[in-house]
């Protein structure tokens, strides 16, 4: 079992470019389906997640491969429309398929979806989505069965701005007869990159990025040639560890306006942030301010997503901070990993009380999911001594080489065997 094994203490220095964005690159290589022929997509992270989409692709027939930053997918032979479960476990996003599939081949098989254990997140928003549109679903313990001749367009309302069940109509109601609006849909960027390539293959759709999105069926998509967004996540990952460490770190490629709540949350913390059009620079110059409140919410609140490795920072802070989650009920699992390392943080329903401590000390964590396995990687280049981060398979579904990442950067740490991480501890 591989693990990370990180020497604290250091702070973190130079330069990162942002690598292209998960979130957006999943559900796009999903898309491809849409198209009868050969989709190109450019600026594709190589992450345990892309690959596992590309299996799936690849199991129902499909052409796809990944190289270097491109992926290429062929969606000319397709061969089946059931998703196998062995695959459809292993991640979460596999449930994009759903939309693209019905609507091209009336028919999909799906299985329940895996992915991070952050908390319950069914997929009644998307089938009742589907139900709207003219599907007819059947559900068993084990498989759920979606079956139309022709979708048809239909006014959809949301019970919450789900970014999957948003992306997933989408994709479905391209295809459908007549016009579709989705509304209190998500407003993630993500969202937004789909739209640009759904109407670079030939779909018609405005709104993406606001709370109701506008789609008019065609007939035909076409394949095409896209570059995927910068991942905003990954940039936020590289702002709280700058700040965290009392670093100094310039990030290219970065949108900041999609960052615009990370980037208050951290100036309320006392962190310096210049930023020149793509280009941001992250100062940490001292103990950071605590900050009184921070709550999750859908874009464009502060992220989800970001809420683990900003409970870092705040760990570390001067005051007591608060950081309410509302949008997953089991993602304050990094805490008591936290709290091993000489944070204290107490919990109380879906808020942490932050009190901050003046340093945090190197300790064996486990990481429980992927941003809160981020975060413990941000608390050891933080701490003093030496920090051993396990299950780092999390951490892969969505950082392309994190130890890369922060090494390039002035960070100390490595990925090892767990043979090796006793052959280190031993000669210490």
């Amino acid at each position: 079992m591989e693990k990370l094994v990180i020497d604290g203490g250091r702070p973190l220095q130079g330069t990162a470019r942002i690598e292209g964005a998960k979130n957006a690159a999943l559900p796009i290589l999903a898309a491809s389906l849409l198209a009868d022929g050969v989709v190109a997509i450019d600026n594709v992270p190589d992450l345990l997640d892309i690959h596992v989409m590309l299996d799936i692709l690849r199991s129902l027939g499909l052409e796809a491969t990944l190289t270097g930053k491109t992926a290429v997918v062929d969606a000319t032979n397709v061969r089946t429309t059931e998703i196998p479960e062995t695959l459809m476990s292993r991640m979460r996003s596999s449930i994009f398929l759903m939309g693209p599939l019905l609507a091209r081949f009336g028919e999909v098989t799906i299985s329940q979806p895996g992915g991070c254990a952050i908390g319950e997140r069914k997929i009644d928003l998307h089938l009742n989505g589907l139900k709207a549109l003219g599907a007819n679903i059947t559900e068993t313990d084990s498989r759920v069965v979606c079956q139309a001749k022709r979708l048809k367009g239909a006014d959809i309302v949301l019970d919450y701005p789900s970014v999957g069940a948003t992306e997933n109509l989408m994709m479905a109601a391209v295809k459908a007869e007549g016009i579709t609006t989705i509304s209190n849909a998500a407003r993630e960027p993500e969202i937004a990159d789909l739209q640009l390539f759904l109407n670079r293959m030939g779909a018609k759709i405005i709104g993406a990025g606001t709370d109701t999105i506008t789609i008019e069926g065609v007939e035909r998509l076409s394949p095409c040639e896209h570059r995927v967004i910068s991942d905003r996540i990954v940039a936020g990952t590289l702002m709280v560890a700058a700040a965290a460490t009392r670093g100094n770190v310039t990030l290219e490629g970065v949108v900041p306006s999609h960052l615009t709540s990370v980037i208050h949350a951290l100036r309320r913390a006392g962190i310096q942030i210049a930023i020149d059009d793509d280009i941001m620079n992250v100062v940490g110059a001292g103990r950071p301010r605590a900050v009184e409140r921070i709550v999750t919410s859908p874009y464009p609140s502060f992220p989800t997503d970001l809420q683990a490795q900003m409970m870092v920072l705040l760990s570390l802070a001067d005051g007591l901070s608060v950081m309410k989650e509302t949008v997953f009920e089991g993602r304050f699992k990094h805490v008591n990993e936290l709290t091993v390392m000489g944070a204290d943080i107490r919990v109380d329903m879906n808020s942490a009380f932050i009190r901050g401590v003046p340093r945090l000390y190197g300790a064996t964590v486990e990481a429980t999911d992927l941003r809160a396995g981020a975060a413990l990687v941000i608390a050891g280049l933080a701490a003093n001594g030496r920090t051993v981060v396990e299950q780092i398979h999390h951490i892969d579904r969505g950082y392309e080489s994190i130890e890369t990442m922060f090494r390039r950067l002035g960070g100390r740490i490595e990925r090892t065997s767990s043979l090796a991480t006793n052959r280190i501890a031993s000669s210490m």
